[in-house]
């Protein structure tokens, strides 16, 4: 699909690391954000994205336990009603530049710990800067625990 064509969904197929970066360019270029936000994209089992995505807004600090377990439940829920063939995709978008700040491996943690609780497939979580697109992998939190 390319972008002359505006009545059909965006669906690329998402079986890599890089296909996935490469879906998150497309649907949040041109860079530079207002606000704080995590998106959610769900990837059904055919390996494409499920053509809504969704904005949590407001996420400037990383969300306490009790929080983190909320969440748990949602993806918990929507994996079992909704898309049970899905994985889960997030991307963290923020005003400014530089690199990943403690905020934003806060939010990572706090999404593959939800993920981990929900017993339920994640995708390597991504951060969006006014300047740059950058993956925050699980191995990060791992190689530090």
């Amino acid at each position: 699909m390319t972008k002359d064509e505006p009545n059909q969904p965006f669906r690329p197929l998402i079986r890599t690391q890089a296909d996935l970066e490469h879906a998150w360019r497309h649907l949040m270029e041109p860079l530079g954000f207002s606000r704080h936000s995590i998106w959610m994209m769900l990837v059904d089992g055919d390996d494409r994205p499920i053509p809504q995505i969704t904005e949590i807004e407001g996420a400037v600090e990383p969300p306490e336990p009790e929080e983190v377990d909320g969440l748990a439940e949602l993806l918990r829920r929507l994996h079992a009603d909704v898309a049970p063939r899905a994985r889960f995709a997030f991307l963290r978008s923020r005003p400014g530049g530089g690199g990943i700040n403690p905020d934003d491996r806060g939010w990572a943690q706090a999404l593959y710990d939800a993920a981990r609780l929900a017993h339920v497939p994640i995708e390597v979580v991504h951060l969006a800067t006014d300047h740059a697109l950058i993956p925050i992998p699980m191995d990060d939190f791992l190689a530090a625990g």
